[in-house]
């Protein structure tokens, strides 16, 4: 059954738009959502993973010579640029609609990762770093609250984990391309780690092609005074899934009357964040911080680890990365399915305590010198199984929290204020940390990034809320649902 909107003298209308999303059974329409636009994830893990890798090259480049320090502001600027462009990004994508932006940002990525491959000292490596980031950070913010407003209910916490897990899909890929660039029998490094930057932004014209058959989220569209042309959208998924599966099962939950307004200012986006879930950002900002600085802190520069403690040659460090991205890979494959049965709280709370707990031995025991690069790099697999699920999770409690007219600056927001706390601060300070060379020194990095994940596990089960199977309207209501004064 399919219902058209009739709007009433204010203006206002009744839909089952989400209703109508929410009951499909999940069809190519759905695994294009996710190719198309989860792609963004791989990408991101690309390049963490590849200047991860080519960190001791890039820092040895005899154009360059960057210092160890250096090398974490490089990283720093890449997570700066992310916050920036989350900011500006999420606020247009909230305005102009999710289609519009989700192929500016991957345009911006494109063209400044190309450039990156070109740079002819630190400050324009920086700088190309620092436009990157602004491309990666407005894909997070268009690319998640489209996913999330596509996706049916029963499938959106798996669906979501699965997608930011696949970050470490390309991580793998970065660290197999460091491997082969680094490798002096192959290609002169100087030359390969250009290259490598170049070919990754390259890849993504077919990003670019794959999301001309994405169409506008209908969920944003309705918010917007649209709700013929979301009907009109819904209808064309729904005729394809009928055509595929069979008729459709009947609506789990009815319509929703909605009072049309173009967009929500700043002041009243503040005022739903702090005051009317004020908990909820709460949540959000710890949640998405704490993983922030233990991913990015240790993950950029565990090369420089590798290869000052353990001596590993810089042509071998892919050999480690490849394992420790497969681990954080697995975890949201092997544990996505859980937050929607389980529940999210539960699973949340569960996969930060686990890997705060874990991340604290593992920093003891190398601060003792009792690892050896191998199985140093075995805790960090095992802590980032449980750790990356975590993260993921971060990202769909975010998109989560808000309601429709301001998922992408909500999640916006929250990545910027995160990333920019934990995230930036992070892998400069583990630079300035490794630069010094001593283990004890770094253990108390590793220490804190732990009390961190524990603090984040605390404060999901004081403020968590259930979500799971639960229409994105229900968890929270449209700025619109009420009819203004």
């Amino acid at each position: 059954m399919r219902e058209s909107s009739a709007r009433s003298a204010d203006g206002s209308f009744e839909t089952s738009v989400p209703a109508r999303l929410d009951r499909l059974p999940w069809d190519r329409f759905h695994t294009l959502v996710c190719v198309a636009l989860g792609v963004t994830w791989i990408l991101d893990g690309l390049e963490v993973t590849l200047v991860g890798s080519l960190a001791a090259a890039i820092a040895a480049s005899p154009s360059l010579r960057l210092t160890e320090t250096e090398v974490g502001l490089m990283a720093s600027a890449y997570l700066l640029g992310a916050v920036l462009g989350a900011l500006g990004f999420g606020w247009a994508t909230d305005r102009l609609g999710r289609k519009k932006l989700f192929t500016a940002t991957v345009a911006v990525y494109l063209l400044a990762s190309i450039a990156t491959g070109f740079a002819w000292d630190f400050w324009s490596l920086a700088f190309f770093r620092f436009l990157t980031g602004t491309g990666i950070g407005g894909e997070y913010a268009a690319v998640n609250s489209a996913i999330q407003e596509l996706i049916p209910a029963r499938r959106r916490g798996q669906t979501d984990i699965v997608i930011n897990g696949t970050f470490w899909a390309g991580g793998a890929m970065g660290a197999v391309i460091g491997l082969v660039v680094l490798n002096p029998a192959v290609v002169d490094p100087e030359i390969g780690w250009r290259a490598a930057f170049i070919v990754g932004g390259a890849l993504s014209f077919v990003i670019l092609l794959l999301r001309r058959f994405i169409p506008e989220s209908p969920r944003w569209l309705m918010t917007h005074g649209r709700p013929e042309e979301a009907e009109r959208i819904v209808s064309e998924i729904e005729r394809g899934a009928e055509s595929r599966h069979g008729p459709l099962p009947p609506l789990q939950h009815g319509p929703i009357r909605l009072h049309p307004r173009d967009h929500i200012g700043i002041v009243e986006v503040v005022g739903i964040m702090f005051r009317r879930h004020r908990d909820r950002s709460v949540l959000a900002l710890v949640l998405m911080a704490c993983q922030a600085f233990c991913y990015n802190a240790i993950f950029f520069t565990y090369a420089l680890v590798l290869t000052r403690f353990y001596a590993v040659p810089n042509e071998h460090v892919g050999w480690y990365i490849l394992p420790f991205a497969i681990g954080n890979l697995m975890g949201p494959l092997l544990l996505g399915r859980l937050f929607d049965t389980i529940g999210r709280r539960p699973m949340i709370t569960a996969t930060y305590g686990i890997a705060g707990v874990l991340m604290a031995i593992t920093g003891f025991a190398f601060a003792q010198d009792w690892l050896s690069a191998a199985s140093q790099t075995a805790c960090w697999t095992v802590i980032f199984f449980f750790a990356s699920a975590a993260a993921s999770a971060a990202y769909l409690t975010v998109g989560e929290s808000f309601p429709l007219e301001m998922r992408a600056m909500g999640i916006a927001v929250f990545y910027a204020f995160g990333t920019g706390i934990g995230g930036v601060v992070g892998p400069a300070l583990f630079g300035w940390l490794i630069e010094g060379g001593q283990r004890v020194d770094i253990m108390w990095g590793y220490l804190f990034g732990a009390a961190l994940m524990i603090l984040a596990a605390i404060t999901e089960w004081r403020l968590g809320f259930a979500a799971e199977g639960r229409s994105l309207e229900e968890v929270s209501e449209p700025v619109s649902a009420r009819a203004r004064p």
